[in-house]
């Protein structure tokens, strides 16, 4: 799910540029440009059907979720007569704890999401669930993904009268649901689905039923698990352990499965309105988003990211004293790394967990230790060393330029920068939050340019047959990819109807609003 205004991309990118020295870069990041240089998800969904502690249970499973979006988490319930909605802006544990809370949102039905935005634009008319009531009773809906096509499909519906409150792609699929001529609330639903692009895992809660379902190429991930007797969806299995629930299976890519009750008993049926297509999973829930204690697609993401660190090192192998991974994301690769090369693995960089992005930063002094607000250097483990530093990914490279320097301030002797996914030259589409193309390193510059402009000895990215073998893989498919992997390969699994189209204004709103 991501705010429409965001889709104002560009069409073409400079090339990549020969090695060149890069422009001074600002001796230090802020919190905030620390955290803007990673991929970040959108967001994570949760729902629970027949279980008398539904909202607790679902406030646990977005805790668990918590990874997936930190800026904005919302819950409703039904309790077989009114809808309950609590959406607010910030983290779970903020809000949800108490039992005071718990306590308004009543019923044994809930759905619940925690949504990741670019800044500035969480707001809370964009925090979901979204509700609305329909011809047939309520329906509240909470979406993983983004859509492709949405500004196309929100500016016919405008034409024709319809009424949006907020700039979320997610509220298309509600007035889709709303104008759809069906007889029946599921058909309706069907029908919505049939006329949105791009990727989602959807939720929705009615009057009767708890709704699953995920788009064709199933790229992005959505379980089915059960708790004594009550059927759950969620992103990721750490949302079923957390509240000691069963893994049942996947939600299958074009399926959508419905929860009812008939005659007292829980009754589960599922639905294959769509034509069957090759599954493309993102491969960044493996490299990144997911945690690494979630199994995605029957594979162990932790597995996963060591064997992209083993094939890493096969790939790249460079003499040097310690391995050492940049926190938390790039540890799974780091072990694999330092397994198959024989370098020992050691942490030499610490993060802080305690620092969050509202730091103030009055100073200059002040914003100049911002890199060290997360990460510092273990200098016992650094100095005099020749360094492997194990990353997940490099988008912008701010992030890197800083944590290289800060290795040799620690007095590291050489540093070689080595990366378990390959150069990012292309932006997403699909509810990750990527730059736009001209700010991605590896769409600007070749290896050298990278290399010179972080400041490293060396530097190396996992190729992209190594990516798919970590994967299980022989090796990747040209003529029909088993992932969706576009931001590697420029190679987009579904249209782009917005971006290619007259469709990338940006004001889609002229509310103004104080987050």
């Amino acid at each position: 799910m991501q705010d429409q205004m965001q889709l104002d991309l560009p069409m073409t990118a400079p090339g990549p540029q020969t090695a060149r020295k890069p422009d001074a870069a600002p001796f230090s990041l802020t919190d905030d440009e620390l955290h803007g240089d990673k991929l970040r998800e959108e967001c994570g969904v949760f729902g629970i059907f027949g279980h008398p502690d539904a909202a607790a249970l679902t406030a646990l499973g977005l805790h668990a979720l918590q990874h997936r979006g930190q800026e904005a988490a919302g819950i409703v319930a039904y309790d077989g007569e009114h809808f309950h909605s609590e959406r607010r802006l910030g983290l779970v544990g903020d809000h949800f704890s108490s039992a005071k809370m718990i306590d308004r949102l009543k019923g044994e039905m809930a759905i619940g999401h925690v949504r990741y935005s670019t800044t500035g634009e969480t707001i809370l008319r964009n925090v979901q669930p979204l509700f609305a009531d329909l011809w047939g009773g309520g329906f509240a809906v909470a979406h993983n993904g983004n859509l492709t096509n949405a500004i196309t499909l929100r500016n016919e519906l405008v034409r024709d009268g319809a009424i949006f409150q907020s700039t979320s792609d997610t509220e298309t699929i509600l007035q889709l649901v709303a104008r759809s001529r069906k007889p029946r609330v599921m058909e309706r639903f069907v029908d919505a689905l049939g006329q949105i692009q791009g990727a989602y895992a959807l939720v929705a809660l009615t009057n009767k039923k708890l709704i699953g379902a995920r788009d064709p190429l199933g790229i992005r991930p959505l379980i089915i698990g059960k708790l004594a007797g009550a059927p759950i969806f969620c992103s990721e299995t750490v949302a079923l352990d957390i509240i000691g629930a069963e893994f049942v299976r996947e939600v299958e890519p074009g399926e959508v499965v419905q929860c009812t009750r008939e005659n007292g008993e829980i009754k589960i049926e599922s639905l294959r309105p769509f034509p069957i297509q090759p599954v493309r999973p993102c491969v960044f829930e493996y490299i990144y988003f997911a945690r690494p204690d979630s199994v995605v697609g029957g594979k162990s993401v932790y597995n996963v990211r060591k064997r992209l660190g083993q094939e890493l090192a096969r790939e790249s192998g460079v003499e040097a004293d310690v391995v050492i991974p940049v926190p938390d994301s790039g540890v799974p690769a780091a072990i694999g790394y330092a397994a198959e090369s024989g370098v020992p693995f050691e942490l030499g960089i610490i993060r802080n967990h305690y620092v969050g992005r509202t730091f103030i930063e009055p100073t200059q002094h002040i914003r100049q230790l911002g890199v060290k607000l997360k990460h510092n250097a273990n200098r016992a483990i650094v100095e005099g060393k020749r360094i492997i530093l194990v990353d997940d990914s490099v988008v912008r490279g701010t992030t890197s330029i800083k944590i290289v320097k800060m290795m040799y301030e620690a007095g590291a002797k050489e540093v070689h920068m080595r990366i378990a996914s390959p150069p990012i030259t292309h932006p997403d589409f699909y509810g990750i939050d990527t730059p736009e193309r001209e700010q991605l390193l590896a769409a600007n510059y070749d290896l050298e340019g990278m290399r010179d402009y972080i400041g490293v000895d060396s530097l190396a990215f996992i190729s992209v047959d190594g990516l798919y073998r970590a994967m299980g893989f022989n090796h990747r498919d040209a003529d029909c990819p088993q992932l969706t992997d576009h931001c590697f390969t420029g190679e987009y699994p579904t249209p782009l109807t917005d971006r290619d189209g007259e469709q990338r204004t940006r004001q889609l709103s002229l509310l103004a609003e104080i987050a």
